[in-house]
């Protein structure tokens, strides 16, 4: 065979264009979600700790390089009015303001922003040269700083080199390296699409768990809902999606009139004529996309939202200019030469319009977006921007707070927080937890435990319960705080209520006579009821345990936003709040990701809990055993075992019929089956079905089950 000009590849097979397993199968269980990060993508290698690495940041050097980088104009992508401030906040905002509170994840916590599908977003045109004007301050300072947290900080010293005083800013941002393809950002399949409302009419009807109202935009349109100007409406838009970053009315207000006092919009030209995004071009463009052939492409013919013009009459200086320029005039619709759609004053003298971003002597348009006319035309947003207008203090300071909550708001708790501006006060939505004691006898705790009668299947359930709500997204929820025992977690449906106030009417007396606190004594339960399962089993074990959890209070509790952390399925336990469009195992695997497990240690966990036996509701579903209550691999035996058939038995429920007498021997729904039909899952499965595997298996599960207890306590080495 002649194979002279032959390429000597499969074309495809190694990159994104080529047939995957699930292009093939699209209905098959996709497990990719729970490796989203392998350490295989990250070139640091495991020994690196950005924690330490940050111990050698020289913090003031730093700031004082960002503070010089933002007038430090560039020829190839020169500074508007020679000041680079209002690209960096909005590089950082875009980072930070993809957080959404319904999963917690998005956010500027991962660097994320370098990757796709954020970096080529249409709402982030642009945003591509502000990081290739911070890699000169990436590259000098190494290690000792993420992209993560060079992203954020930009914003932040942008607004201190123009006049606001911050809140303060800590570091801890630690990057990924390769994108989160299987993050949820729309059902959309062309950017800027739009159909994920239930209702056309109604803005609350936005799918969760987004928070933008199309595909590729940050927040709302600026050219108004559907890019039609209705302040109004939009007004309802911008509510209902800064909710969802955990913003109310106040925080929304201030973050827009503070958004918008520094800074422009770009739609100087012909938007349809802009070159691919960066995950698009080619190499030429060495990761720059948007290229714009009009004029120089750049300075004033900058072409990013299509909107074109700036709010204020000194655009690099943080001052009260919004609330001057949108209150003091009247506006009326006109088009940018992109052609959108765009607020413009009727009247204005020219000593109050913004100079042109190359040439001073130049007056300009100033603008205002559709989300701006709602500030100032919703009754609620009004009110809260003439307050702000009459006390401009209040303001920088309202909005400085603001400023810090949606850049730390994915960041966890505040242990997770470094450096020398990290503020002192404590804030409600960083979910507060006191230090719990750490003197205890752990062992008088767990025989108090042991001789109070719960039963192994209370004691396990109830950590886990507790431990369940943690999100590796946004690092919330978990033990520590003690939290369920709290409202709205005591009332959850997927807590048993009734069940679970008995256990801690348990609990809670024995921990006051200890000294330990009830977060603590949840988790020593549950290790004992792990101890006391492996033993049934034949095994002696003894469950890591590390003290020092705290109880936090209903004060320090803000019960509204942990609404969002309530599960509405755990295929741990074998439940469902009720029947919902997305199968039961692909909610599994959504509640293993957040909690940071991976496919193997979901299959441990699964097989672990129904052998003990802690299905809600105590249904039988999938308890594959005539032992329950024995930490033993029979779910995994008999699983496997042919001597079973499984037949559908109506409403998500099977039969397992022995095969030679036709009698129903167990009965068990989709999350137990798909062990066994998925084909990698079964080959888990299979591993732990071994007859020389049963030590492995409860060591295994002694280690999940401690990664899921010590879940967001950053507070331990």
């Amino acid at each position: 065979m002649n194979m002279q000009g032959k390429c000597p590849v499969m074309h495809g097979a190694v990159t994104e264009t080529g047939t995957s397993v699930m292009d093939w199968w699209p209905n098959a269980l996709n497990l990719d979600i729970l490796h989203q990060h392998d350490a295989k993508t990250n070139p640091m290698g495991q020994d690196f700790d950005y924690r330490e690495a940050l111990k050698t940041l020289d913090v003031e050097a730093l700031k004082q390089d960002m503070r010089a980088l933002m007038t430090d104009s560039q020829d190839w992508w020169p500074a508007d009015w020679g000041h680079y401030g209002g690209l960096m906040i909005r590089m950082s905002w875009h980072a930070a303001g993809s957080y959404r509170i319904a999963d917690g994840r998005g956010g500027g916590g991962t660097g994320n922003q370098r990757f796709a599908p954020l970096n080529s977003w249409p709402d982030n045109v642009s945003l591509d040269k502000a990081r290739r004007l911070l890699w000169p301050v990436k590259k000098k300072y190494g290690n000792a700083v993420s992209w993560a947290d060079l992203i954020v900080l930009a914003g932040t010293i942008a607004y201190e080199t123009m006049g606001l005083k911050t809140f303060g800013f800590g570091f801890g941002r630690e990057d990924i390296w390769h994108p989160e393809k299987d993050v949820y950002w729309g059902s959309e399949k062309e950017w800027l699409g739009k159909d994920r409302y239930a209702s056309a009419s109604d803005e609350t009807s936005l799918e969760n768990p987004l928070a933008a109202v199309q595909m590729g935009l940050i927040y709302v349109n600026p050219e108004g809902v559907d890019g039609k100007p209705d302040p109004m409406k939009t007004a309802e838009a911008v509510r209902e999606t800064f909710a969802r970053m955990a913003m109310n009315d106040e925080e929304t207000v201030a973050l827009t009139a503070g958004g918008h006092t520094v800074g422009k919009t770009h739609g100087n030209g012909d938007a349809s004529k802009l070159g691919p995004d960066p995950e698009g071009a080619d190499v030429e463009m060495q990761g720059l996309g948007w290229a714009n052939p009009g004029g120089k492409g750049m300075g004033r013919d900058t072409v990013t939202s299509g909107i074109e013009g700036a709010w204020t009459s000194d655009p690099t200086k943080f001052d009260m200019g919004y609330f001057d320029m949108l209150l003091d005039h009247e506006w009326e619709i006109r088009t940018s030469p992109a052609g959108a759609r765009q607020w413009q004053p009727v009247e204005i003298a020219e000593a109050d319009m913004p100079a042109d971003v190359e040439d001073p002597s130049i007056r300009t348009m100033p603008i205002m977006t559709d989300a701006d006319m709602a500030m100032k035309v919703d009754p609620a947003y009004r009110a809260i921007m003439d307050k702000f207008r009459a006390d401009p203090a209040y303001f920088a300071d309202t909005f400085a707070r603001a400023w810090f909550k949606l850049t730390h708001r994915d960041m966890g708790p505040k242990a997770r927080y470094f450096g020398p501006d990290v503020p002192a006060e404590d804030l409600i939505w960083q979910d507060p937890i006191p230090a719990g004691a750490t003197g205890y006898d752990g062992d008088a705790v767990k025989a108090k435990i042991a001789a109070s009668g719960l039963s192994v299947a209370d004691m396990v359930a109830t950590a886990w319960d507790s431990a369940r709500t943690y999100r590796g997204s946004d690092m919330r929820g978990g033990t520590d705080g003690a939290r369920i025992r709290l409202a709205p977690q005591k009332d959850w449906a997927g807590n048993e209520p009734e069940r679970l106030a008995r256990v801690l009417a348990v609990l809670e007396p024995i921990a006051a006579e200890t000294g330990a606190s009830v977060a603590d004594t949840i988790v020593l339960a549950g290790n004992l009821g792990v101890e006391m399962a492996a033993k049934a089993a034949g095994y002696d074990i003894a469950v890591p345990f590390t003290p020092g959890r705290g109880d936090a209070s209903e004060a320090m509790t803000d019960a509204d936003s942990f609404a969002p952390l309530e599960p509405l399925a755990d295929g741990y336990r074998n439940w469902l709040k009720q029947d919902y469009a997305v199968k039961a195992e692909e909610l599994l695997l959504d509640r293993t990701q957040l909690m940071g497990l991976t496919a193997a240690e979901m299959t441990v966990l699964v097989g672990g809990m129904r052998a003990i036996g802690t299905n809600h509701g105590g249904t039988s579903h999938g308890v594959f055993t005539d032992r329950e209550g024995a930490l033993t691999t029979d779910f995994f035996v008999n699983l496997t075992d042919m001597a079973y058939a499984w037949k559908p038995a109506g409403n998500g429920t099977y039969e397992v019929v022995d095969r030679k007498s036709g009698a129903v021997k167990w009965t068990a729904t989709r999350i137990d089956l798909v062990f066994g039909s998925n084909s990698v899952l079964r080959a888990y499965a299979e591993v732990y079905a071994q007859d020389d595997n049963g030590a492995k298996f409860v060591n295994d599960f002694a280690a999940a089950w401690t990664k899921v207890m010590d879940a967001g306590r950053f507070n331990i080495g």
